[in-house]
């Protein structure tokens, strides 16, 4: 009956989804995380925002865009109910959220809150759904750091004498699948099911399926890393890839990880030091917060109840 009822939710938001605008919409409850609801309308809106920030997802199936809507929502209801325990207000001032939104949706060359309400208005979605989003994100970091500042590890000496090293350094254009494992899962088995799902479709769509990481929706992609601000044990899986291929899963902080080599450069040492220090530290500040970001995650998550209607 539970099985039934899943395909009768699927079918009646796939049917919705096949139209143009949300007000086309009946919106309905169609899941509950502890007290915060999911409706028809929430899933509709992530699944036009995903299409807008991932080309890649317009490739998707319905059903598996539902299922990574649904998904997106829930682990963003989750966050939100943690953040409201500890903080009362779901907000950010104007001022920092004018330069958020610089980098945020860089490549639609959004430079104020003007533009980025008009845009998303254009693509027929509500500006402040958007922000809250960016919001709740920003707020999740805030908490993480504030809880996992002291177990940063940063040896800023190692760095210094890395960049000293060599007149050279390569960087690794590479995207990201982060994966758990429960119980009742076996490793292998988990790795053949997404190494299928990157073989028949692509990286990108297994990340939006399977990764756990929030560069999920963006496909996976990290952008180019520097080999400085990389884990031995990751730049020594790293090297032994050809462009196009991906890593067995490495085990991180957080859960095993696998990484696709996109492309490879080696790019010149002229730089000024101190500078670039502050750069790698910063990168690997980020790097690490978000390990801990997905250990704090799934910790959390275990506490919450998720019901469907």
């Amino acid at each position: 009956m539970i099985k039934y009822t899943k395909y009768l939710i699927l079918c009646f938001v796939c049917f919705l989804l096949s139209f143009p605008l949300a007000n086309s919409l009946e919106n309905k409850i169609l899941f509950k995380v502890n007290n915060e609801i999911i409706t028809t309308l929430d899933i509709f809106n992530e699944l036009q925002y995903l299409q807008i920030i991932n080309k890649e997802f317009q490739n998707i199936k319905k059903e598996k865009a539902f299922q990574i809507s649904k998904d997106s929502l829930i682990r963003e209801k989750i966050k939100e109910i943690e953040i409201r325990r500890i903080i009362n207000e779901i907000q950010i001032k104007d001022e920092i959220f004018n330069n958020l939104i610089k980098n945020y949706f860089k490549e639609f060359k959004i430079l104020s809150i003007s533009e980025f309400e008009n845009f998303f208005l254009s693509k027929d979605l509500d500006p402040n759904v958007i922000r809250k989003k960016i919001t709740l994100e920003v707020l999740w970091n805030q908490l993480i750091y504030r809880k996992y500042q002291k177990n940063l590890k940063i040896n800023e000496q190692s760095i210094i004498n890395d960049l000293k090293k060599n007149d050279k350094q390569s960087e690794f254009l590479i995207s990201e699948i982060l994966f758990n494992i429960n119980e009742n899962e076996n490793l292998n088995e988990k790795f053949n099911l997404i190494n299928n799902s990157i073989e028949k479709d692509n990286f990108s769509q297994a990340a939006l399926v399977y990764s756990i990481s929030d560069t999920a929706n963006k496909g996976g992609k990290l952008g180019w890393v520097k080999e400085s601000i990389l884990s031995k044990n990751i730049f020594n899986e790293l090297k032994k890839l050809k462009i196009g291929e991906h890593t067995n899963p490495i085990l991180v902080p957080g859960g095993f990880l696998i990484l696709k080599l996109i492309n490879l450069r080696q790019v010149s040492k002229d730089f000024d030091l101190n500078e670039e220090v502050k750069k790698i530290i910063n990168e690997k500040t980020n790097q690490q917060l978000n390990r801990f970001s997905n250990i704090y995650f799934n910790k959390i998550q275990k506490d919450v109840k998720i019901n469907e209607f």
